[in-house]
C-alpha cells in the first residue's frame, strides 16, 4: 500500500497555478494513482492568493490538505510560501520561486513587503529549494511559463520519468506553446 502524497500549489491569481495542477493531475492519473485535485480560489482574478491541493496514492479519500500534511509546497511567490508553511510536514519540502509580487496591503501603502521570508524558513530547519523561476521562464521564451518551470523542479522529487512529464505537457498545453513549455520544464528540472 502506497502512502498518500500531498502537494500544495500556491501562488497569486494569474500565475498559472491551475494549469500546473491540471498537468500534475493528468500525469499522476496516467501513472495509475488515485488522484484528488481541489482548487481553492481566493481573489484569484485580482492577484489574490490561490491554492490548489493535489493528493495521490493507492486510495485517496479527501483532496484537502490541512496543517502539517503537505509533503511538498510549490510556491509561485515568496509570501505565499510563508502563508502556507504551517501545512508542511516535518520532513516536507518547499519549492519556491523567489519572485516578489506585492499583495494588496503593500500596493495601497498599508504594509511593506517583508524581507528574508525564505531565509527565515531555512533558519527554522525547513527544506527550501529556491529558484528564480521567472528568469528561467523568460529564458524559455515567456514569463508566463513560471508554472512549468516549477513543475520541472518538482519533477526532481517525484519518481516519474522525465519523458512521461514531457508527454503530459504535450497533452495539456496548446500546440503553439508546446516547445516553449517543454523548454521551461527542462530548465526547471536541470536547475
Amino acid at each position: 500500500m502506497m502512502k498518500t502524497t500531498s502537494i500544495m500549489i500556491v501562488g497569486v491569481g494569474g500565475q498559472g497555478t491551475l494549469l500546473a495542477s491540471k498537468l500534475l493531475g493528468k500525469l499522476l492519473l496516467g501513472e495509475g494513482y488515485d488522484v484528488k485535485v481541489s482548487e481553492v480560489h481566493g481573489m484569484s482574478q485580482r492577484g489574490g492568493s490561490v491554492v490548489t491541493y493535489v493528493r495521490y496514492g493507492d486510495k485517496v479519500y479527501s483532496p484537502v490538505i490541512t496543517e502539517g500534511e503537505a509533503d511538498f509546497i510549490v510556491s509561485f511567490e515568496k509570501l505565499e510560501a510563508a502563508r502556507y508553511v504551517s501545512c508542511l510536514k516535518k520532513d516536507g519540502k518547499i519549492i519556491a520561486n523567489n519572485q516578489e509580487i506585492d499583495p494588496m496591503p503593500v500596493i495601497v501603502g498599508n504594509a511593506e513587503y517583508p524581507s528574508g521570508v525564505l531565509e527565515e524558513m531555512r533558519s527554522l530547519g525547513i527544506h527550501v529549494d529556491e529558484l528564480d523561476a521567472l528568469s528561467l521562464a523568460e529564458k524559455a521564451g515567456s514569463a508566463k511559463a513560471v508554472n512549468i518551470v516549477l513543475m520541472g523542479r518538482l519533477a526532481k522529487y517525484l519518481n516519474i520519468e522525465k519523458e512521461k512529464w514531457h508527454k503530459a505537457i504535450e497533452n495539456t498545453v496548446p500546440e503553439k506553446f508546446k516547445e516553449l513549455n517543454l523548454k521551461a520544464f527542462d530548465l526547471g528540472y536541470n536547475y
